[in-house]
């Protein structure tokens, strides 16, 4: 049986399964699909833009913020490849909103709809969709990159495009091979040439630029060593790149201090974007 560090198929199911170490998980979704709607509620916001009409599911919403010359950020959720939408996680935009940054909402197709590879190849069109709707609407063409968990991984294969001005990944996998390996792959069906072309750790990364690689600090030892892992390739091919582990939280909380104007993740997140003002 083939292994991954050790750790055979039901190590890694057990390495992987971020729900079984926070009971209240349910709870989570079930509140910020509520703090979701109200947002939508209560904001002005362009919705079910479509990066591609080929899929029912490559769309994304954008709430304008009041800085037009910011780059918009671009947050991707999160849900192993094969759950969640854009609208049950789109509370995490508030915070910045709050300080006038725009924030777009993406999603992509879920797995087994669509291998990973099509999935992956779904990101470059939504970065380059948000950046020219920005444009249309009078604002910066960048666009700095915000994912969660899965979404983390996805944007991350986008760091080289024009249109990236920087990033913040959160709770990511960036090699995919573990996650080939374990029961998580059992809907996306990844063999190993598959993983390792879709894996931002495996890939060059040749536009450097400001990437923040966080997790919580309660969050399970694979998905932290995932993480220092892309952070010290980043460092190595010369990207300004941070390890920013946020205390407290565990792979549900963290999101908390992004959606929060005075938490850890809204508060880099704004500085990362002024950084990254531009013409």
């Amino acid at each position: 049986m083939e292994t991954y560090r050790g750790m055979d198929r039901d190590k890694l199911a057990a390495a992987y399964n971020i729900r079984a170490v926070v009971p209240a998980w349910q709870e989570y979704l079930a509140d910020w699909e509520a703090r979701s709607a109200a947002l939508y509620a209560g904001r002005t916001c362009t919705r079910d833009l479509f990066y591609d009409d080929a899929s029912p599911r490559r769309r994304f919403d954008v709430f304008e913020g009041t800085r037009p010359n910011l780059p918009t950020v671009l947050y991707m959720h999160g849900g192993y490849w094969q759950w969640n939408d854009k609208e049950g996680q789109a509370f995490v935009a508030e915070g910045a909103l709050d300080q006038g940054i725009s924030v777009a909402i993406g999603e992509h197709t879920l797995a087994p709809a669509i291998k990973m590879a099509g999935i992956a190849e779904e990101m470059p069109q939504l970065v380059r969709a948000v950046s020219a709707h920005a444009v249309s609407a009078g604002r910066s063409p960048r666009v700095v990159l915000l994912g969660m968990s899965s979404g983390a991984h996805l944007l991350a294969l986008t760091l080289n495009m024009v249109e990236v001005a920087g990033a913040i990944l959160i709770s990511g996998a960036y090699d995919l091979d573990p996650v080939r390996l374990s029961p998580l792959n059992d809907a996306i069906g990844m063999d190993h040439a598959e993983a390792r072309a879709c894996s931002p750790l495996h890939l060059p990364h040749t536009a450097p630029k400001p990437v923040i690689v966080a997790f919580g600090d309660a969050e399970r030892p694979e998905i932290r060593r995932q993480g220092e892992d892309f952070h010290a390739l980043l460092v190595g091919q010369r990207y300004p790149a941070r390890l920013l582990p946020v205390p407290d939280t565990d792979h549900f909380s963290v999101l908390e201090t992004l959606a929060h104007p005075d938490g850890m993740l809204c508060r880099a997140l704004a500085t990362l974007v002024e950084e990254c003002e531009g013409p």
